[in-house]
């Protein structure tokens, strides 16, 4: 059962990853940023992004604690990484709110942590992935978080260009003193 859950959630994520690839490639046929909330590029993504995590807490589960660090220091160096990963990316949600966090245009946001990251939910995400892989210490969840995080590494490719048509100069200019991840 679990190989069968595995195998969906990779299946999945490879569809998600070949989705934002393609949206990076050929801007004018995106799937991400979706072009609304009714579309079929919203429930694509957000529909396979909530089954991912649903499987990826089920593998969490079965497979807690199965793989090379048996040492009780995974947790001294996860826990904090999983802690501020998830308050950072909790901070871009509050600050952008949830529709731009969904893809969705709201209004360009520059300020909070996106001062000093264009991608703070990103970021966020990312080390509260590794800080929960780390937790967990379970090779399959190892393997869907590093194929979610490289997501997040090749999202923004698709995003700025988007990103830039809705906002233009304003955009153009923050793009110029922020960087994209660090």
């Amino acid at each position: 059962m679990s190989n069968i859950l595995f195998g969906i959630a990779v299946l999945i994520l490879i569809a998600l990853l070949a989705a934002v690839i393609w949206s990076a490639a050929v801007p004018a046929k995106r799937i991400w940023p979706p072009p609304g909330r009714c579309s079929w590029q919203y429930r694509f993504t957000w529909g396979g992004t909530l089954a991912v995590s649903g499987i990826s807490i089920l593998l969490l589960l079965m497979y807690w604690n199965s793989w090379v660090f048996q040492s009780p220091l995974r947790l001294v160096v996860g826990i904090p990484l999983a802690v501020a990963g998830v308050a950072l990316g909790l901070s871009g949600v509050v600050v952008a709110g949830l529709k731009n966090s969904q893809g969705l245009k709201d209004g360009f946001v520059p300020g909070g942590p996106y001062r000093f990251t264009r991608n703070p939910q990103y970021v966020g995400n990312l080390v509260a992935l590794v800080g929960l892989s780390v937790i967990a210490n379970a090779l399959l969840l190892w393997i869907t978080n590093l194929l979610v995080i490289l997501w997040f590494l090749v999202a923004p490719l698709a995003e700025e260009p988007w990103l830039e048509e809705q906002y233009g100069d304003p955009y153009r200019e923050y793009r110029k003193r922020v960087r994209r991840f660090l």
